[in-house]
């Protein structure tokens, strides 16, 4: 669906502008500490994931924080929504996905469920009753994804802000020369955390093949599909998109999409929400805001109509069983 010219410059507006009030005004929670969660790369071996826990006196709740493509636990969008829940009193668990950190542990893929399972099943979530998961644009995508793993019993609800469910079709709608500085963003991150990893283990291709990417094909092509030995590009959309596990969701999900998104529009996930199991996925269009950026006061129809995306999204889950 083609938008017309206001409601495209109106998408990119509520896009960029509150990205760079954050960077000059970055949101930063008081009260955390940091940590380390061990894991194991099936390819560079062992390390640790880095994270931030921040516990409001009285916390039985905690949501983990899933960062977007290229970004990492220190994303302001991340900060923020760590402070607005910490005043709603949840705990929360800003994570940084396998390289997120720049440390050279590894690299991740948007359907590697592995790092939340290990988040989940660290001690530093063990004395909370209920754990929910928030992702961001393609941390939403994961969290998606991670809602249809078994075996997490506290796991009590995911959210994907955002978030496509096809990565094919994804790749396409980014792959547009239209948006490239979106582009050119995410992929910055993205070959930084790349470089990282070259300097302590031997990758699948030269970092300075990789530095040359302009595109997402490209970057699948060069590093997906030879670190995590997909076929194709073809197959890693086809096996790892959100949308093939829609059926096997195991707890309430909820997507929240902005009908101006330049970044991720709604025709991106829309196609496929039917294929959810029915109950199981609640998705939220509204019709102002940009990428991860919507006003405050927008409803998002949970029922806790009041505040922004995040405290919406805390209404509900608190006032669930």
């Amino acid at each position: 669906m083609t938008l017309p010219f206001a409601e495209r410059m109106s998408g990119h507006a509520w896009t960029v502008l509150p990205t760079a009030r954050d960077l000059v005004l970055r949101p930063h929670l008081a009260a955390f500490f940091e940590h380390t969660i061990p894991v194991v790369d099936d390819r560079f071996g062992p390390g640790t994931l880095s994270c931030a826990l921040a516990v409001p006196d009285g916390a039985t709740d905690v949501v983990v924080l899933v960062h977007g493509l290229g970004g990492d636990r220190r994303s302001p969008r991340v900060q923020r929504a760590a402070r607005e829940l910490h005043e709603l009193g949840m705990a929360t668990l800003a994570l940084d996905l396998r390289g997120a950190d720049r440390r050279g542990v590894g690299l991740h893929h948007v359907a590697m469920v592995d790092d939340l399972v290990a988040a989940c099943r660290s001690p530093l979530l063990a004395p909370f009753r209920r754990v929910f998961v928030l992702g961001f644009s393609m941390g939403g995508h994961l969290a998606l994804q991670f809602a249809a793993v078994g075996g997490q019993p506290r796991l009590s609800g995911v959210a994907a802000v955002c978030a496509p469910l096809d990565l094919a079709a994804a790749q396409r709608h980014l792959d547009q020369p239209t948006l490239g500085f979106y582009r050119h963003w995410v992929l910055r991150g993205l070959k930084a955390q790349y470089a990282a990893v070259a300097r302590h283990h031997v990758v699948p291709t030269p970092v300075a093949e990789v530095r040359r990417v302009r595109t997402f094909h490209d970057w699948d092509r060069l590093v997906m599909v030879p670190r995590f030995g997909f076929a194709s590009v073809a197959d890693y959309h086809a096996r790892c998109s959100a949308r093939t596990v829609l059926p096997r969701l195991g707890v309430e999900s909820v997507l929240v999409l902005a009908q101006n998104d330049p970044v991720v529009p709604p025709e991106l996930a829309l196609p496929w929400v039917g294929e959810a199991r029915p109950g199981r996925l609640r998705v939220c269009v509204v019709g102002r805001g940009g990428h991860l950026e919507i006003p405050r006061g927008v409803d998002l129809g949970l029922g806790h109509s009041g505040g922004g995306v995040v405290q919406q999204l805390a209404r509900h889950w608190r006032a669930s069983p």
